[in-house]
């Protein structure tokens, strides 16, 4: 598996190197926050070593995000049986992020606006997410690590070198990685931009898929730029299946200027998620793929949907253990 590089690996002008680390700036203040608690740490939800964290997203039949719901709504199933949950939460968590944005040579003319849209994600998000910024081509340069500043994260956005090829599936695995050995939150979010097919990745979209759905992993939420794309079905079918399987969803703009409010609903929906957290009653064997369905009901709703995960390897870990 390829590993992020830092962008001082990359052949770039003086201009752009890296600087040295900076300590972080505290978010800033927000007036509907503040019946909050202001430590980011309360808002890390603990769960015991055998626990099965879920985040889900619930909408009714006229695709409305519905945010009222209690425990008692839900029914979790793990390979058709009936799980008991026994922790359950809907608040506005905090989420470790990784922007993750194609920088081939196609996405020059594009990277402008896509560049405003994921500041955007940032700045409609909770402003104690911690974010770090991946740029990918032929590889993948972390060009900003976590972070909630937003100077920072778009001067990362800012280093545009599109040249190359598509590497999509190493660069959502490196960072996929990156949040598992380095994120200080429970809950995990990757959200890519590209406009084009993987043709570069030493990762099958198989293996990312299986990387990506360890135990408690990521969930990915993809835009696919893909109207001048050759091969476009096949591109849009492998983002699809990406953010599906992990809880995420897929989104295909007809035009660029979509794109800006499309990260808007994506920070509005990881928001308002329902963490439901279950232990198995199948003890655990590492290496087994678990099924997951998560069904909700409740009065004055005729169909609720309910987006999460659809299984996980119990156990697993990445292959690698280090960032270069």
């Amino acid at each position: 598996m390829m590993f992020l590089l830092p962008v001082g690996v990359r052949a770039a002008s003086p201009q752009d190197q890296s600087k040295p680390p900076s300590p972080q700036t505290p978010p800033p203040s927000n007036p509907q926050n503040q019946n909050k608690v202001d430590d980011s740490s309360a808002f890390v939800i603990k769960q015991d070593v055998d626990e099965v964290m879920l985040h889900a997203s619930v909408m009714d039949d006229k695709q409305h995000i519905v945010t009222n719901l209690d425990r008692s709504a839900f029914t979790v199933f793990e390979d058709g049986k009936p799980q008991n949950i026994i922790s359950f939460h809907h608040v506005d968590i905090p989420v470790a992020m990784g922007i993750v944005i194609d920088n081939s040579g196609s996405m020059r003319e594009k990277r402008t606006k896509v560049n405003q849209a994921a500041l955007n994600l940032v700045r409609s998000s909770n402003p104690k997410d911690e974010v770090f910024v991946v740029n990918f081509n032929d590889e993948q340069y972390l060009d900003q690590d976590f972070t909630n500043d937003l100077l920072k994260l778009k001067e990362a956005l800012d280093k545009i070198d599109a040249r190359g090829g598509t590497a999509l599936y190493d660069a959502v695995v490196a960072s996929a990685d990156h949040l598992k050995q380095n994120a200080r939150l429970e809950k995990k979010v990757i959200f890519v931009v590209t406009d084009g097919e993987d043709n570069a990745s030493s990762e099958t979209l198989e293996q990312a898929v299986k990387q990506l759905q360890q135990e408690n992993g990521p969930s990915v939420y993809a835009i696919g730029i893909l109207g001048d794309e050759e091969h476009p079905k096949r591109a849009r079918k492998a983002l699809q299946i990406i953010s599906d399987r992990t809880g995420g969803i897929a989104f295909f703009p007809k035009t660029l200027d979509e794109v800006d409010a499309i990260s808007r609903t994506i920070a509005n929906e990881i928001r308002n998620q329902y963490a439901i957290g279950y232990k198995p009653t199948n003890p655990q064997k590492a290496g087994d793929f678990r099924q997951i369905r998560v069904e909700a009901k409740a009065k004055g709703h005729n169909k609720l949907i309910v987006r999460t995960k659809t299984g996980y390897y119990a156990g697993s870990q990445m292959t690698s253990s280090a960032i270069k």
